[in-house]
């Protein structure tokens, strides 16, 4: 599962989680605060946004559950509208996180004591690899 962590600044950070982890985000649903303590961001806290399951079937917070549905949508998440006032079926999944999801969005609420630029610069520089030739 991967984790996009949004700072106020605008920048994104990606971490890479395994099943282990991830653990701490399931049957959370959209739109409640989580702590990243977990994941080694002592004092962050992170509100969840959205995501994706496998397939890139995106959530929706209407949606109650962990399944995906068709839903007559005419704006809003999962559709994009040709003509205005035009209703279309499209596939959404609900708000609830379960392992079926591959990517979550949060947005950070509270800061740590470390800045996430320098926890995100120590990881890239640990999985660097040379390159043979």
């Amino acid at each position: 599962m991967k984790l996009n962590i949004n700072e106020k600044t605008g920048k994104t950070y990606v971490k890479e989680l395994d099943k282990s982890t991830s653990k701490f985000l399931t049957n959370k649903r959209i739109g409640e605060t989580i702590k990243l303590d977990t994941i080694g961001l002592n004092g962050y806290e992170a509100l969840i946004m959205g995501g994706s399951d496998k397939q890139g079937f995106p959530m929706r917070k209407s949606m109650l559950g962990t399944k995906r549905r068709k839903a007559l949508l005419k704006s809003g998440v999962g559709y994009k509208h040709p003509k205005n006032g035009q209703k279309k079926r499209k596939s959404v999944r609900g708000n609830v996180i379960e392992e079926d999801i591959k990517q979550v969005n949060v947005k950070i609420t509270k800061t740590g004591k470390t800045k996430l630029e320098a926890v995100f610069k120590k990881e890239e520089k640990k999985e660097e690899k040379p390159v043979e030739q």
